[in-house]
């Protein structure tokens, strides 16, 4: 831990301390294991040292500590939420949220937050039942939060529309980094949740982001039948490429004799500017100085749990794709004889299937085990995806709340 992270803890503390009917502590803890095959990527510890044999490794793989400060009125609050693990310590959360005091309709939020795009992104990490959020996500949206403000307008409870909820916000669009350009991007969320008598409930939502990523050359890729065919007017350098999303989610609860049975889905498509090595979103304190790739994308994931009756049992099933370049497929991908123009590793379709099982053991810990089968698009023009990459992971985490 750096000096200024041992400052800036110390002083949370001295402020929970001193504040204390205003201020409420909470947080989790992940210890975690996981195996890999020799070509996986673990979320704890290094990569492999030996390429040609599986792995494992233990580490911690979320530390979370956060600090939520109320005023006396109850419109005003802080929330500061750190990650500390054997990496080092990082901020997640730094934002004010301040409601309106009339007809408590409107609320204001501002700072580093959860993007309001989707489901996936704000299920917390302490409830969700599958190790991490699907690879659709974790590229498009890295780090889940971005630097932004937002407003929310939900009609009061007690209101026949409060089932209806709009989140709209302008953001920096890099991630919890430092905004890097002028720019800033529009995110929007309009979601529908109801609850059905005891037994019942579900919700539906709807999500855009339109935005922009800087373009670092003059040397702008657009997809033109089975290959990038290249722009490359002088104008391009400076400039920024689209990046829209358009996004569907939902999501069912029903309980019964066998316990809770849940179902969340969500599907996206739209247009991502990126590398040619990567369709990542931007998430670095620099602007890109590499060629702009333009691709069409689309994912989804769906998540099923149920219960297993009285027991503190939940069995759970989870699948996801993500498909980078809509444009092409298979042996198509990285045939091109220009090197410029050639589709490669970053342009194949990844896929998840996981299940698991989750003990509740009690109210504040719980163990999880979980293995996810990945799969891969192939193309014999692709070195080293000729066929599918040895990557399945196995996870086992034990987790307190607090």
């Amino acid at each position: 831990m750096n000096k200024t992270s041992t400052i800036l803890l110390f002083i949370l503390l001295s402020a929970g301390s001193a504040f204390a009917q205003s201020v409420k502590f909470s947080g989790y803890i992940q210890s975690q294991y996981q195996y890999g095959e020799k070509d996986a990527s673990l979320k704890v510890g290094t990569g492999n040292e030996n390429s040609e044999e599986s792995f494992h490794r233990i580490g911690i793989r979320r530390g979370r500590f956060k600090l939520t400060a109320t005023d006396g009125s109850g419109l005003a609050s802080g929330i500061f939420q750190l990650d500390v693990t054997e990496k080092g310590v990082g901020f997640k959360d730094a934002y004010l949220n301040v409601k309106d005091p009339w007809v408590n309709t409107l609320q204001l939020r501002a700072g580093i937050f959860d993007r309001p795009f989707g489901n996936e992104i704000s299920y917390s990490s302490s409830r969700r039942e599958s190790p991490e959020r699907s690879t659709l996500f974790q590229t498009l949206f890295p780090d889940e939060r971005d630097l932004g403000a937002m407003l929310i307008l939900q009609p009061a409870k007690g209101s026949a529309w409060n089932v209806l909820k709009l989140e709209a916000g302008l953001f920096a669009g890099n991630g919890i980094k430092q905004e890097t350009d002028s720019r800033k991007d529009f995110i929007g969320h309009l979601s529908l949740a109801k609850t059905v008598g005891n037994a019942f409930s579900y919700g539906l939502g709807v999500s855009y982001y339109n935005g922009g990523v800087f373009q670092g050359t003059q040397n702008v890729y657009s997809m033109d039948g089975a290959a990038f065919a290249i722009d490359s007017a002088k104008t391009n350098k400076g400039k920024f490429a689209k990046r829209e999303y358009v996004g569907f989610d939902a999501q069912l609860t029903i309980a019964s004799a066998l316990g809770f049975t849940q179902l969340r889905a969500e599907y996206l498509t739209g247009q991502q500017p990126g590398l040619s090595s990567s369709s990542k979103s931007p998430n670095a304190s620099a602007l890109p100085t590499g060629d702009t790739y333009i691709r069409n994308f689309s994912g989804a994931y769906a998540i099923f749990i149920q219960d297993l009756g009285a027991l503190p049992f939940s069995a759970v099933l989870k699948y996801d794709f993500y498909d980078p370049n809509t444009k092409v497929s298979g042996d198509e991908i990285g045939s091109s004889v220009s090197a410029g123009s050639k589709t490669s590793k970053a342009d194949l379709t990844s896929s998840t299937f996981g299940f698991g099982l989750l003990w509740k053991i009690s109210n504040a810990t719980r163990l999880q085990a979980f293995y996810e089968v990945i799969a891969n698009e192939t193309s014999t023009h692709v070195s080293g995806y000729a066929e599918d990459r040895k990557d399945n992971v196995f996870t086992l985490r034990l987790q307190y709340k607090f």
